[in-house]
């Protein structure tokens, strides 16, 4: 019996072969989807300025509907020619007599697709996805590459597909405004949530109304170069929002950025070939459009341009997390490493003219109203008032509080004491010059 079974098993060994070889590339394919699926927004940041084959899995990932088309389409060919080499062996072998043994082939080869095909390669890839994305990539682009000719063509039977059988068919938000609005409401009122978890909540909502331009680093607050950039220009120090800016060759425009944070030590070279691109928004962008954007291309700084299309400042992935998670976030003390609001006297304030007049409200327990003329900070509400240069002396009033310059740097950046109008004025001393306005 047993020289029968190895007779009959010798008979179709090639074809065992070929199924076994079937499943070590369904096991590939399966592996190297979960692997690359599975890598978190960080890490593909990260691979965009690491090595060669890290960029490789980032360029990939750039497009992952062309990526999984691509997994889909080869995994699919695989399973047939296996299941097709499968029924050829169990046929021959039943022809030869051996039915049972064609029966057990049958049900082998089932389990072990499933088991050493799918199983197995996710669950590993799931464990080691850095490692094994890194090892598969070259493979996998050669493997997309050679069937790039004919994914708009299985596109667009996809997209025929769908709209035939699910006309209707639309995608499903995952949390509405209105689901989150309800949870802070029901946070309020049962006080199942602390005080900083509503606040991030809130915040959340906030993104949608927010604007970038009260988020951004503005220009001038980072360090922008043109390259070539060699380490030694940065001597030895971190630039501020740990991110070098590299410029055109016009010294006009943002091209991409350096995200040294991310790197233990300085590449050797010049540090523009571990730069990454940049997106570009409008200074009217809210944070929750600039937000998607760079979560949608793995991407971790933005570049805001005005009407003109000049930038006037960047903002990082990092700066709108922090705007989600701090309990009262604030982009002048981000830039300034400092508080931006400090009060000296009980109802008196020193305000740095880059603070956001939103900050400034919640500060002053207040309730923030956009203005119809768009201004987002102390500085740009003085210029609107007083229609001039602030000097030190300069006075106005805002929302039942007077403010008075205190201190103009020569970059411009100002400091303001600001206490209730309803106080005894501030000590004569300053400029005869001096207007006051009504906001």
């Amino acid at each position: 019996m047993t020289a029968e079974l190895l007779q009959s098993l010798g008979h179709v060994l090639p074809g065992l072969l070929s199924m076994l070889g079937l499943i070590c590339a369904s096991a590939f394919f399966s592996a190297s989807e979960t692997a690359l699926f599975y890598l978190s927004h960080d890490e593909l940041r990260a691979f965009r300025s690491g090595r060669p084959r890290e960029r490789i899995v980032a360029a990939l990932m750039a497009d992952p509907e062309r990526l999984l088309t691509g997994i889909l389409f080869w995994n699919l060919v695989i399973n047939l020619l296996y299941f097709a080499v499968g029924v050829v062996i169990a046929r021959q072998l039943a022809r030869e007599g051996a039915t049972a043994v064609a029966g057990l082939i049958g049900l082998g080869s089932l389990f072990g697709i499933i088991l050493f095909g799918e199983v197995v390669p996710k669950s590993g890839a799931v464990v080691f996805r850095r490692r094994l994305a890194v090892l598969v990539c070259w493979p996998l682009a050669a493997a997309i590459r050679l069937i790039d000719p004919a994914l708009p063509l299985l596109q667009r039977m996809a997209l025929v597909a769908r709209r035939t059988m699910y006309p209707g068919l639309k995608r499903e938000p995952f949390l509405d405004t209105e689901d989150l609005e309800r949870a802070v409401d029901e946070a309020e009122i049962s006080a199942e949530l602390a005080r900083q978890e509503r606040q991030v909540l809130r915040n959340i909502l906030e993104l949608s109304e927010i604007r970038v331009e009260e988020a951004m680093r503005p220009r001038g607050t980072y360090l922008a170069l043109v390259p070539p950039v060699s380490p030694g220009q940065l001597e030895g120090q971190v630039p501020p929002g740990n991110y070098l800016v590299l410029l055109s060759d016009e010294g006009t425009d943002i091209e991409s950025v350096v995200p040294l944070a991310e790197f233990v030590s300085l590449p050797e070279g010049n540090l523009e070939q571990s730069a990454e691109r940049v997106v570009y928004v409008p200074w009217c962008a809210t944070l929750s459009t600039t937000l998607q954007l760079l979560h949608r291309s793995y991407l971790s700084v933005a570049a805001v341009l005005n009407e003109y299309g000049e930038p006037v400042g960047i903002v990082s992935w990092q700066d709108i997390i922090d705007t989600i998670l701090m309990p009262d976030p604030s982009r002048a003390r981000r830039i300034l490493r400092r508080e931006p609001v400090i009060e000296r006297e009980p109802g008196e304030y020193e305000v740095d003219g880059i603070t956001t007049l939103r900050y400034l409200c919640r500060r002053l327990d207040r309730e923030y109203e956009p203005t119809p003329d768009g201004l987002v900070t102390v500085a740009g509400m003085l210029h609107e008032q007083l229609e001039h240069i602030p000097e030190p002396g300069d006075e106005c009033l805002w929302e039942g509080y007077h403010l008075r310059v205190t201190d103009v740097s020569e970059n411009g950046s100002l400091k303001v004491l600001l206490k209730p109008a309803g106080r005894q004025p501030y000590p004569s001393g300053s400029k005869e010059s001096s207007a006051t306005h009504d906001f």
